[in-house]
């Protein structure tokens, strides 16, 4: 699929949904459309969770995997972990980089990287994967999750998002999609804090229909 530019979108008529960008992996457009949220609810509960002190010295490793824009990336880094910042989209490292002005930063590292590419991740203690783990492709995503599921310590917290098998996207071939129950046997090495099941139906911009199904998790690595 070619990716839009700017000049593919239109200047005018209702503003267009964060979804509806992320629909078609118009990720410029995406991060656009977001641009000023704040940090997910998942990670802030997983944050609620980390029951240690932030030693200044030696702080904690957050991964943030497929960071975007970088909302969760900026909390972490304003609250004093380090942060290993990955997506594969150029544009969201420079984003980092560039607007939230973190180019320089001694406890951040970016790291452009698709998701069939990403192995050997270091040990963390936190792993945020925001609205991103949907769209790791489908035949790499077993090993994806293996590589998640390693890096994080006995005791680490992941947040996160994985999308239902009833969500209108589930028939993008592009797209990781699971039932409930597979959702929950990827948690079989975890203690589960939140799995929240979000279904409902809803609407573009155009007034086009758009059924969610979605789980919000946070979870502790046993």
């Amino acid at each position: 699929m070619t990716e839009p530019t700017p000049a593919d979108r239109p200047t005018s008529g209702p503003a267009r949904k964060p979804h509806e960008f992320a629909a078609t992996r118009d990720w410029p457009g995406y991060f656009d459309a977001v641009a000023g949220s704040g940090p997910r609810d998942t990670l802030l509960r997983a944050l609620e969770l980390f029951d240690q002190p932030i030693d200044p010295d030696a702080p904690p490793l957050a991964i943030d995997l497929g960071c975007g824009e970088g909302r969760d990336t900026q909390h972490l880094i304003d609250l004093g972990w380090r942060v290993l910042a990955i997506d594969g989209h150029a544009d969201a490292i420079r984003r980092i980089r560039e607007v939230r002005r973190l180019a320089e930063h001694p406890r951040l590292t970016l790291l452009e990287l698709p998701f069939e590419s990403v192995e050997q991740l270091p040990a963390c203690d936190l792993l945020a994967a925001s609205f991103s783990l949907p769209f790791c492709p489908p035949e790499h995503f077993a090993r994806l999750w293996s590589e998640l599921q390693a890096a994080l310590k006995p005791g680490a917290i992941f947040a996160g998002q994985l999308f239902g098998d009833r969500d209108e996207w589930a028939t993008l071939p592009d797209r990781a999609h699971h039932t409930r129950e597979a959702a929950l046997e990827l948690l079989s090495a975890f203690e589960i804090d939140t799995f929240n099941e979000e279904e409902r139906d809803g609407e573009d911009a155009s007034g086009t229909p758009k059924h969610w199904h979605v789980f919000h998790i946070v979870a502790r690595k046993r």
